[in-house]
């Protein structure tokens, strides 16, 4: 598997918000079009993406970004495919497992597709950081999303 060249962060200019909030970034590899979605993200919302960022690399050293269909994507050093990815609702910030049928106990936001899982981070919320990590450990070493 060919590494892929960081993006510019310049690249990324100012984003438009799409409806709910979540920001248009052009699609891009590396940790920069990463960085643009986190700093466009509006309210409280970015705080939430910031955090789970630093959450995502802390777990899963080496881990691989991207951005695409609007969506920062992690994928674990060495596989292909995504294991996670957020996106900017109205109300709150979508985190996705890909594969979270397989995660335990499996996150409780349920999808269309059989594998995905869903866990929904609201603004005054407070959320199992422990738990989160462990979902992260867990998702990293099961085979990726290919997108």
């Amino acid at each position: 598997m060919s590494k892929p060249k960081p993006q510019p962060a310049a690249k990324f200019g100012k984003p438009v918000l799409l409806s709910g909030g979540n920001p248009q970034i052009p699609k891009g590899e590396g940790d920069a079009p990463v960085q643009a979605y986190l700093a466009a993200m509006p309210g409280w919302k970015q705080a939430v993406g910031r955090k789970l960022d630093k959450l995502i690399a802390a777990t899963v050293p080496g881990v691989r970004k991207a951005v695409k269909w609007n969506s920062p994507l992690y994928g674990a050093p060495g596989q292909e495919g995504w294991f996670i990815s957020f996106h900017c609702f109205t109300h709150y910030v979508k985190l996705t497992f890909f594969r979270g049928q397989s995660l335990s106990p499996i996150p409780p936001g349920e999808s269309k597709s059989q594998d995905t899982r869903y866990f929904d981070i609201r603004e005054d919320a407070e959320w199992n950081e422990a738990q989160l990590i462990a979902w992260i450990k867990q998702a990293s070493k099961l085979p990726g999303e290919k997108m």
